[in-house]
């Protein structure tokens, strides 16, 4: 019997309602295998805690996370607490502090979803952004110069280490290697001549360790709008944190709702556990509705349960999710249905038993 320990962290809006079908799904699969069992541990991080007690988490938090196979998290964020205050309270911390340097976000059109492209009608795209995720525009570092008086100057510095820029760069590049031999590099290197310069001079240095990956340099505006129209072309973008946010944001556009993408932050040297996040936010105008889209919960479930050597769970539930949206009776509002979250997950543990 194997035991699969879990720590959850639902957040605030809807991150509480899709983390519960997400739990409903986990225990599905569990009973279904006879030889799992689940730990599972709640806490109850979010902004409604920072206005209760001043920390969006507490001092221990990353010691209290450490000590298990996987880390689940639903969304952060809710009016009255700044969006800066719940990032660097919770998100980044963990991150960061488990040095959680690969974010892996698929973007593929998965049968019965309707993306707003048109390119999409000449067949269907599947493309991964691998994101860096501890340092470059988010490492936090910067100053605000001469306040209150008028010449108040906000500098936000970007911080590439050859470390944090090489892992990145191969980590992207032997996926890419995995798949279908395409990796795309996210640069603006005519404008940000320091760190975006030393990115693609990082990049070529790792290309010649893999001939055998097709390897193209994009600038992001530019990057951006192929996004749209020829999303076809890509297998692996690899991009710097603030770089591969945006893309990613745009990802999910394209899919057809900000509801459905998930996400992945692991070490792959696997020093601490993997947190797995869907890509939208907490949502507080449909939040305690009932109506959230929780695709994105339960396909980042799925990266976890292949994270953790699950891999054929991962599959079937993928499948499962791909089933009910193929068949097009229950959909949740965002993809013009009338389904509840609990009515979408109800669906998907259907077919699981079918």
């Amino acid at each position: 019997m194997r035991t699969l320990q879990l720590n959850l962290i639902p957040g605030d809006g809807i991150g509480l309602e899709v983390m519960d079908q997400a739990v409903r799904v986990l225990e599905h699969l569990a009973d279904r295998r006879g030889d799992l069992s689940l730990r599972l541990v709640t806490f109850d991080w979010s902004c409604e805690r920072y206005r209760r007690e001043g920390t969006m988490m507490p001092a221990d938090g990353l010691d209290r996370l450490a000590d298990a196979d996987a880390i689940l998290l639903g969304a952060v964020g809710y009016p009255g607490v700044p969006d800066h205050v719940s990032l660097r309270g919770l998100l980044l911390p963990i991150r960061m502090g488990f040095d959680l340097y690969v974010n892996l976000r698929p973007v593929r059109l998965l049968a019965g979803l309707d993306s707003p492209l048109r390119a999409a009608d000449r067949g269907p795209f599947d493309f991964v952004v691998v994101r860096e995720n501890t340092e470059g525009e988010y490492c936090g570092a910067g100053r605000l110069e001469h306040a209150g008086t008028p010449d108040e100057t906000a500098v936000q510095e970007a911080r590439f280490s050859r470390r944090g820029t090489e892992r990145i760069l191969r980590h992207a590049f032997g996926l890419a290697r995995g798949r279908r031999g395409r990796l795309t590099s996210a640069t603006k290197s005519n404008a940000l001549n320091h760190s975006m310069v030393f990115w693609d001079r990082v990049c070529a240095e790792v290309a010649a360790d893999f001939p055998d990956v097709a390897v193209t340099t994009t600038h992001v505006d530019a990057l951006a709008g192929f996004f749209i129209m020829d999303p076809g072309r890509f297998d692996v973008v690899v991009g710097s944190n603030l770089f591969g946010d945006i893309l990613t944001d745009l990802g999910s556009a394209m899919l057809g709702s900000i509801g459905l993408s998930p996400s992945a932050n692991i070490d792959p040297e696997r020093r601490r556990p993997g947190m797995f996040e869907p890509v939208h936010g907490s949502a507080p105008d449909i939040a305690g509705r009932g109506i959230a889209n929780p695709v994105g919960m339960l396909w980042s479930t799925a990266m976890m349960l292949e994270h953790v050597g699950l891999a054929d769970d991962a599959a079937d539930l993928m499948a499962a999710v791909e089933g009910v949206l193929a068949d097009r009776r229950v959909r949740t509002p965002d993809l013009g249905g009338a389904a509840t979250t609990i009515q979408f997950t109800d669906a998907v543990l259907s077919r699981l038993d079918g």
